[in-house]
């Protein structure tokens, strides 16, 4: 298994940050915050699933077809391969905890698909 995240990795990215807060053969678990306006790309991945959990903000979270409003508490299960987005159109951040499952977990697994920011 290849994984090429470590603890404490972050990055700053458009739309906001994220941080690794645990990792280990086949996970990856970052805390994401999302500004306010932000929106993350529209994406999928050939290598991982993923599973969300919302911890604060209303997210609204694309996946598939359907798009649907999520608050903290709620989650959101990601299967490998499923387009998704998560977006923050409210004032305050939107945080959320992202488990990433599966046999190659790295940046480079984000096929982007539309993004606002210009790098698809």
């Amino acid at each position: 298994m290849a994984n090429s995240y470590t603890i404490g990795v972050s990055d700053t990215r458009p739309w906001g940050t994220w941080v690794v807060v645990d990792a280990g053969p086949g996970f990856a678990v970052k805390r994401i915050t999302v500004a306010p306006g932000g929106v993350l790309s529209l994406q999928r991945h050939r290598y991982r699933a993923e599973c969300w959990t919302i911890v604060a903000g209303v997210a609204e979270v694309t996946l598939g077809s359907e798009t649907f409003a999520a608050m903290a508490g709620e989650v959101v299960e990601i299967g490998l391969g499923q387009v998704h987005r998560i977006a923050n159109h409210g004032a305050e951040p939107v945080v959320f905890i992202e488990v990433q499952m599966g046999a190659t977990l790295d940046e480079g697994d984000i096929e982007r698909l539309e993004d606002q920011y210009g790098r698809t």
